[in-house]
């Protein structure tokens, strides 16, 4: 059986320092380099997902013909599909360098 005192002293011991690790140069180095790619990508899409609906709300560009009877909406519209699918993948590549990142951070880190 173990004693209150030698439980919390093993506990002390078993437990993780996220202090430090959130102060290690590895993991500010992960999150320097996450707002670096997170922070443009997302302004980037909103600006785009948001374009399409404030230029036809307000303009009418976008409701000229661009290629026979279709217009330049449902051109723009296309290309947010196109848009979506790019970030995916581009945000899938750049999650596994995280997860590599990650993972040092970890072993690192390891009692």
């Amino acid at each position: 059986m173990v004693r209150n005192g030698s439980l919390a002293k093993k506990k002390a011991e078993d437990s993780t320092d996220y202090t430090r690790i959130a102060n290690s140069p590895s993991f500010q180095e992960l999150l320097k380099k996450k707002y670096a790619f997170i922070i443009p990508m997302s302004i980037f899409f909103m600006v785009f997902y948001f374009t399409l609906p404030v230029l036809t709300s307000y303009t009418t560009f976008l409701n000229k013909p661009a290629i026979g009877s279709i217009s330049w909406a449902w051109l723009f519209a296309s290309a947010q599909f196109i848009m979506t699918w790019s970030l995916c993948m581009i945000y899938s590549k750049r999650a596994a360098k995280f997860d590599v990142m990650v993972e040092k951070i970890i072993q690192e880190n390891k009692v």
